[in-house]
């Protein structure tokens, strides 16, 4: 999301010091969060700033290049592997334990897909109903 302009933060300022009107009614007046008021406020009475603080980049990868590597690999010698199996081999592997979601994700950021193998016996299977 990108951040709000200087010019609505300074508003939003001036319009707290000159009429001290409660945070609630600022937010509904400027159509923002009231947590951003609160943060805002809380940033300028501390720091005399209003302008936005950098991005930090978000949240650190768990797995670094090297277990990029080891991954794309399980992936190439298990490629009907479910995640969660890819995970245990991955653990096994690494000693790094990742949730299904992020394999999930991970595996979409190598552009390799896991495709589960039917079992041709299985009632689910197309060949099962188009024999019975």
């Amino acid at each position: 999301m990108k951040a709000y302009s200087l010019d609505l933060r300074q508003k939003i300022i001036d319009v707290y010091e000159q009429e001290r009107i409660s945070q609630r009614q600022l937010a509904k007046r400027f159509g923002v969060a009231l947590s951003f008021i609160v943060k805002l406020l809380k940033q300028y009475r501390t720091t005399g700033e209003i302008s936005p603080k950098p991005f930090n980049g978000g949240v650190k990868l768990k797995l670094n290049s090297a277990n990029l590597i080891v991954l794309s690999d399980l992936i190439e010698q298990n490629d009907d592997a479910t995640l969660d199996e890819l995970c245990q081999m991955l653990e096994e592997k690494t000693g790094v334990s990742i949730s299904r979601a992020t394999m999930g994700r991970m595996t979409q950021r190598l552009k390799l897909t896991v495709k589960k193998r039917r079992d041709p016996a299985s009632p689910h299977s197309r060949a099962s109903r188009q024999a019975g």
